[in-house]
């Protein structure tokens, strides 16, 4: 595989231009674009819901640089909203939509949105929020009609259908501000990621195209939502830099509801996260037969892939999955297995056109077989965090971004996981990462879930306690514990073995499928 390098882009630059307005003179006009649960679209339908889209919020008063906040279930109204905001040279703002209304509240105060975007089925948790909004200017719903009991909302569909179909990008240049999306508040407030009009095309050109080689012939299934930044490559910019068809699901991706789309539709290339195969697996009866029988690669982000469950898919699925890593900072995935270049149990290399920096507490880079921060330096990393100077500076320091994520590159230059920096247990004066000790426990037959955290002993001194989901039909009984600690001692060095472990029905995670291991802490 050839080793690609960052586009070098022309200074006026509106990105939607490349990801919509050229698939009609290329001649995609009739091609599916995208299916969502109401049906199926083309590129040329799709150009002008983004430009009717455009045309009503610039009519609502949406100006450039002002934002729009979109709280919206994955469907061809959220794509049609976000590239009219940016045709317009405004920035959407997509939310996540399992959030509380206090959640909600903060964002739109801190966003300053001017609009909000919200879909009918969400709309009662934004009820009275507009009051606690002094910028929001207007709310509109999105749904198949009318919404009653919604007043003062208006209409997106109608008042898109009201709109012209023909708008002009705006002059943008490839360094203004595109869209914001809010980073994970598991550690303090959300915070607000700028991203520029030139960041989505490289990740789709250096990851999408240049690792998965998605192409037009190319149906592409991401089980993790389009508000997310790993959805957002997944299930729109690659497919649309690409010219390929994406199919969208506004449910929660269940692994009911996952492998009825993949039977159905029967995509190419399917998108999920660790949690999402586990449960999957989980199920003996579910296989290639049940799924889809074009599929060519699947893809795991979001966390760590486990060992076992990477090996137990290719073995029942015919296929392999490439794991991951990427950021909302850094957009999409810059750290990647490949498929020519598969090494399981480890995170890959970097992807081209990205590099990496693994360092120790005071920055000097560490070596090869020692657990460092990965930091990471490419050319879709966010300008910074809104209104936050403090944690940018923290975070982008000057061409490189810290990720957070505690990382050791072996010999051969491939990347380990150990986890998030604070996550890290010393144990016995020595590192341990829980991510290793979840993959252990996970190789097991009776283990679905893992989770690890320290916990301190008689002593004051921190040991790993094991929070595990066993499988279904399985005895969860003291002797089952006993059994996973001795089958964890034959597998890592001693002082790595979980002292305690607790079985517990499911483990708590975030709307991406990370587990929310600061919450296991909490309970001791």
């Amino acid at each position: 595989m050839s080793e690609r390098r960052a586009l070098e882009l022309p200074r006026q630059y509106n990105a939607a231009t490349h990801f919509i307005d050229r698939h009609l003179a290329e001649g995609r006009a009739e091609k599916i674009a995208f299916i969502d649960d109401r049906g199926s679209y083309t590129y040329a339908d799709l150009a002008q819901r983004v430009n009717r889209a455009g045309n009503m919020l610039r009519g609502l008063g949406l100006a450039p640089e002002q934002r729009v906040m979109l709280c919206l279930l994955d469907g061809i109204d959220f794509v049609a909203a976000f590239w009219g905001a940016i045709k317009i040279g405004a920035v959407p703002v997509p939310v996540n939509t399992l959030l509380t209304p206090a959640d909600y509240e903060f964002m739109l105060r801190d966003s300053r949105a001017r609009l909000l975007l919200v879909s009918e089925a969400l709309a009662d948790r934004f009820a009275g929020l507009r009051l606690r909004a002094p910028e929001l200017r207007s709310g509109i719903v999105s749904a198949p009609k009318g919404v009653p009991g919604f007043a003062g909302y208006h209409h997106f569909g109608t008042l898109c259908a009201m709109a012209s179909d023909r708008l002009a990008a705006a002059p943008t240049t490839c360094d203004d501000i595109a869209f914001w999306l809010y980073s994970s508040g598991s550690t303090g407030q959300p915070k607000g990621a700028m991203h520029l009009q030139s960041d989505l095309v490289q990740t789709a050109h250096l990851y999408g195209e240049g690792v998965l080689g998605v192409s037009e012939g190319d149906l592409v299934f991401s089980a993790a939502k389009l508000f997310f930044a790993y959805g957002l490559g997944n299930a729109m910019t690659f497919p649309l830099h690409c010219g390929a068809t994406a199919l969208l699901m506004a449910e929660r991706p269940t692994p009911d509801s996952v492998m009825a789309r993949l039977r159905q539709y029967q995509p190419t290339i399917f998108y999920g996260v660790p949690t999402l195969y586990a449960a999957i697996l989980a199920n003996p009866a579910l296989g290639r037969a049940q799924s889809s029988e074009r599929l060519r690669i699947c893809v795991s982000a979001g966390e760590a892939l486990p060992e076992e469950v990477a090996r137990r898919w290719r073995e029942r699925f015919g296929v392999e999955i490439l794991d991951g890593i990427g950021s909302t900072e850094m957009l999409h995935i810059f750290l990647s297995n490949r498929p020519d270049d598969i090494r399981y149990g480890t995170t890959g290399r970097a992807v081209p056109g990205y590099e990496l920096r693994i360092v120790d507490e005071t920055g000097r880079d560490v070596a090869d077989g020692e657990i460092g921060e990965l930091l990471v330096k490419g050319p879709s990393a966010a300008a910074g965090y809104w209104n936050s100077r403090a944690r940018s500076l923290s975070t982008f320091q000057g061409p490189w971004t810290r990720t957070g994520d505690k990382y050791v590159r072996d010999a051969d230059g491939y990347y380990r996981y150990a986890g998030r920096a604070d996550d890290m247990l010393k144990v016995s004066g020595i590192w341990v990462s829980p991510f290793e000790v979840e993959s252990a426990l996970m190789a097991h037959d009776q283990v679905l879930e893992a989770a690890v955290v320290g916990v301190e002993d008689r002593d004051r001194l921190v040991k790993p306690k094991a929070f595990v989901v066993a499988r279904p039909g399985a005895a969860v009984d003291e002797a089952l514990a006993e059994t996973l600690r001795a089958f964890v001692k034959d597998r890592l060095a001693p002082y790595k073995y979980p002292r305690w472990i607790e079985f517990v029905d499911d483990l708590p995670k975030t709307a991406t499928g990370k587990i929310q291991r600061f919450k296991l802490r909490q309970r001791q």
